[in-house]
């Protein structure tokens, strides 16, 4: 039964992958919001262009720019290849690295080296593992957490909200009771910091507040913008049934754009912590709709630690250009940098930045 349940989970994210890669399965009525955002042009930077200084420290690491390449896949044949490389590029550019949910790997050994080949081709970087919700208001074993932490000797574990996707997924687990209980066992039992992570909604400063009392020690907001994962599943559901519906035409397109934009969400959390000194503690990773080191950088300005994507550089990883993609994300993060006089990203966090709708 097991390794059928994992033969399943192979199949699925296998499809997840080919379906990012080849359907429309972005937002497309509502973007990340930081378009509305311009940085204010310092004229005279009074630092050398030559000399800024790209990294940074999160959660408690040592990184070289300020961005991750974010959760992805794992788990299926095709996985391991493209692990691989994602590793090689990260341990590359000294950049954090999130691996794609693990629910598999505790569904049985099959392709479990997909998972593994990550720290074995990145051996100094931070990695993270990853799980679902529903697997965490299930509850998991102090056994199950160790395979979690242990396989790719993570540095975290990340923990993804996805209700929208499990509401569209046709196998989906829409059982999300008692998770938040659940989610402070596990931070209260395991030694390394625990990430929350949204898939493509957001997270709200509320929601964050409650994530963090259950003892999250980041939140990757993964705003609106991005990848609709309701439009992943909805495609799943219409390859699989065909035409049948199950929401009202006249609201199932406001459904696959349901979610927070990534600015909304950052700025929300920005004005959490400043309100409560409790929470300044708490990092804070902008993904959902990424597009370039300007994206970064207005991140870094509207209070995230450090920002991350995921499509773009599956996309990048297939075309054969992800070193390309990186490097130029790092020179718009750059030029950035030296047209607001921010010589480090700390001085990036405090760059006058405006809405401008």
């Amino acid at each position: 039964m097991q390794e059928t349940s994992a033969a399943i989970t192979a199949e699925r994210k296998h499809s997840h992958v080919d379906i990012c890669l080849n359907r429309e399965v972005c937002f497309d009525r509502q973007d990340t919001g930081l378009g509305a955002w311009r940085f204010e042009h310092n004229a005279v930077p009074e630092i050398d262009a030559s000399a800024i200084d790209l990294s940074t420290e999160f959660l408690g690491k040592k990184i070289g720019l300020p961005f991750m390449i974010s959760s992805m896949t794992g788990g299926y044949g095709d996985a391991l290849a493209l692990n691989r490389t994602l590793a090689e590029t990260a341990e590359r550019f000294r950049i954090p690295l999130g691996v794609g949910s693990m629910r598999q790997a505790l569904e049985g050994s099959a392709h479990r080296e997909s998972f593994s080949i990550v720290r074995q081709s990145a051996p100094s970087i931070p990695i993270y593992a990853n799980i679902g919700a529903p697997e965490v208001a299930a509850g998991l074993s102090r056994e199950q957490l160790s395979i979690l932490i242990d396989l790719i000797e993570a540095d975290a574990l990340i923990v993804h909200l996805n209700p929208a996707q499990e509401l569209f997924q046709p196998e989906g687990s829409t059982d999300f009771k008692g998770f938040l209980d659940k989610l402070g066992d596990i931070t209260a039992t395991i030694a390394v910091p625990v990430i929350a992570k949204e898939v493509g909604c957001g997270i709200s400063a509320e929601a964050a507040k409650k994530l963090a009392d259950a003892g999250v020690r980041a939140i990757d907001v993964a705003g609106a913008g991005g990848i609709s994962w309701q439009k992943v599943e909805e495609h799943r559901y219409l390859d699989r049934f065909g035409s049948e519906e199950r929401f009202s035409p006249s609201a199932l397109d406001e459904l696959l754009n349901w979610g927070i934009p990534t600015a909304d969400c950052l700025t929300g959390i920005a004005a959490l912590k400043k309100k409560n000194p409790e929470y300044g503690s708490l990092a804070v990773i902008s993904s959902g709709g990424i597009r370039n080191g300007l994206d970064v950088a207005k991140s870094i300005a509207l209070g995230a630690n450090i920002a991350a994507s995921a499509r773009h550089m599956l996309v990048a990883l297939h075309a054969g250009t992800l070193d390309e993609m990186i490097l130029a994300w790092s020179n718009d993060l750059k030029a950035a940098m030296f047209l607001t006089g921010s010589a480090t990203i700390e001085n990036l966090k405090r760059a006058p930045i405006n809405h401008k709708p």
